[in-house]
């Protein structure tokens, strides 16, 4: 088995890890905010009350946009793509929307918790994404190797 079947393997494996996690942290969210969340909200000051709603948003942005990078990256797997599309602006990750610290504690408990596991998933998967652009470049060791390849 050659590195670059092995390295392919991982990759795939590791995107369906993160592609699970997505799917189901998306689901929570979208049940928090849907339902339980609702109660929270309305016991909540009002000014914390918008920024709530604000940070419901943010949550559901950061998963849509993990979401769709996945896709990318399981596109390219599956040679729908190739691994140069992936790198079109259109098709990055992108940067995720912030969220205040200070209005982050004074949510309750599970929002928090939503609100920050979004953040660490979006911050992992940008790793990611941006050695992309590391692999893409052919880099010395690989040229060498095929040029040795081509000749024997």
């Amino acid at each position: 088995m050659t590195g670059r079947s092995t390295e392919s393997r991982i990759h795939r494996r590791l995107i369906d890890s993160l592609y699970t996690e997505a799917m189901l942290l998306a689901d929570e969210a979208r049940a928090y905010f849907d339902e339980a969340g609702r109660a929270e909200r309305e016991s909540l000051d009002p000014l914390i009350r918008v920024g709530f709603s604000c940070e419901s948003l943010k949550v559901t942005t950061r998963l849509m946009h993990v979401i769709a990078w996945l896709l990318t990256q399981r596109a390219v797997d599956a040679g729908e793509l190739r691994p140069r599309e992936a790198l079109d602006p259109a098709r990055r990750l992108g940067s995720a929307p912030q969220f205040d610290a200070n209005l982050i504690d004074a949510l309750p408990p599970r929002a928090r918790t939503l609100v920050e596991a979004s953040a660490n998933l979006h911050r992992r998967v940008g790793l990611l994404d941006a050695a992309l652009e590391v692999q893409l470049a052919p880099s010395p060791v690989h040229r060498l190797h095929d040029r040795l390849a081509l000749a024997f």
